[in-house]
């Protein structure tokens, strides 16, 4: 649709075989055939602007935060809207990326979740120390991730997960991380509460995101990363009757997906040809798999590693563990022949009881129970609180401590108090 005014040179007066109506039109519309340049549109938006020099301009031609919806509100309206919109970024001021949420400090966004959004991935500086750690473990995680960082160059189907499961307290997640660190790996890790939500999807969105997360580790930093699930039978599994969710599925449905499909991974967007996300290696540990979908645990998705430390692992861990407080290997070996069929937790356990004689005389040292609260939280600035002094270890203080966890293990087992409450409760 094409739009002629009338020339200026067309004559004021018209014969009389003229319509009268007509004589009042000053422009008409003529349909054509010929379609309109896109030049000779972009110059008309130009001087519809000129005709207004005060009227609002648009940031850009492409923008969609001026685009209005069916009941004429804009983009930012909608934004406030969203229940679940965390989205500080975005100022109140249309078209503006508001100065006051975002701040401009030193060059760098500087609002209250910056350091949390800009950090999901863990560190490893608490580990301090020289720990043990196992061959076997060793060779199995390394292995899994350089297969998965080579998998483009190897001609083989390479499981995307690795399950790693065994008993309670053999140090899974330990070990685990001692290796992360010696292989300078940067990890995004979550926990098994983290795969239930009030909100449908939630969890699977979660991983979705701590997945692409991790590939933009590889992406921008040019660091190894991965994504490991913690305890993920105990947020999947199922346990005699419960409940199948709505989450358990999308979360065994996406962890399922990403190993069919690693490098297309979506978080709600709309899909994108050079949308190609970096092969991330993904490690689980458990207790118990068999509790988990079995589709998700076959071989061709997941490659199943069971951890049970040998007697030479426990001794060797263990060491480690007492040799800053002298304990020889022999006596170390002592120590695990005394308490066989323990989990490595339970050592650890077991030293940490030989420090409450101590921690009892730091307190009484301070005033008592009395005032233990006043003098850990609102002490002056200069006020000092007593030196704490570690005990000194020795094998008998450590036997002690180790008979003392015993008992309470088998009484909890003996006991079961529940059998007492609950009659109709089976063995």
């Amino acid at each position: 649709m094409a739009l002629f005014r009338v020339p200026s040179s067309f004559p004021s007066t018209l014969p009389s075989v003229f319509p009268k109506k007509l004589l009042s039109v000053s422009s008409f519309p003529i349909s054509c055939t010929s379609k309109s340049t896109p030049n000779q549109l972009k110059n008309n938006d130009d001087n519809s602007n000129t005709d207004n020099p005060k009227g609002a301009k648009r940031l850009s031609e492409q923008s969609s935060w001026e685009a209005k919806d069916s009941e004429g509100r804009d983009y930012l309206y909608r934004l406030g809207k969203e229940a679940d919109n965390m989205n500080i970024a975005v100022g109140a001021r249309p078209g503006v990326i508001d100065d006051l949420f975002t701040g401009n400090f030193l060059g760098k966004d500087s609002d209250i979740v910056f350091d949390y959004r800009q950090k999901v991935t863990r560190s490893f500086e608490h580990l301090q120390g020289d720990y043990y750690i196992a061959p076997a473990f060793m060779d199995k995680v390394v292995c899994h991730v350089v297969k998965n960082y080579l998998a483009h160059l190897l001609n083989v189907k390479i499981p995307l997960i690795l399950g790693i499961w065994g008993g309670k307290g053999q140090g899974k997640s330990f070990q685990t991380e001692l290796i992360f660190q010696a292989m300078g790996i940067e990890p995004v890790i979550m926990s098994a509460g983290e795969l239930e939500s009030e909100r449908a999807g939630e969890p699977g969105k979660l991983i979705r995101e701590r997945y692409r997360t991790a590939s933009q580790v590889v992406q921008n930093q040019g660091k190894m990363s991965c994504l490991m699930i913690n305890d993920i039978d105990a947020g999947l599994g199922r346990f005699g009757n419960t409940q199948m969710t709505v989450n358990n599925q999308i979360v065994v449905g996406t962890l399922m997906n990403l190993s069919d499909n690693p490098t297309r991974v979506s978080i709600g967007q709309d899909w994108r040809e050079s949308d190609v996300t970096n092969r991330i290696p993904i490690i689980v540990t458990g207790n118990d798999f068999s509790t988990i979908y079995a589709p998700m645990i076959r071989d061709g998705r997941m490659e199943k590693f069971y951890w049970q430390p040998t007697q030479e692992d426990i001794v060797n861990i263990v060491h480690r563990m007492y040799e800053k407080d002298g304990i020889s290997k022999i006596e170390v070996v002592n120590i695990v022949d005394k308490f066989p069929n323990q989990a490595l937790d339970f050592y650890g356990a077991l030293r940490s009881r030989t420090y409450d004689r101590s921690i009892s005389k730091w307190i009484e040292d301070i005033g008592g129970v009395e005032k233990l609260g006043h003098k850990l939280l609102r002490r002056r600035k200069n006020e000092e609180l007593p030196v704490f002094t570690p005990p000194q270890q020795t094998i008998e203080a450590l036997l002690e401590s180790g008979y003392s966890l015993l008992r309470e293990q088998q009484l909890i087992m003996e006991t079961k108090l529940s059998k007492e409450y609950m009659k109709n409760i089976d063995d």
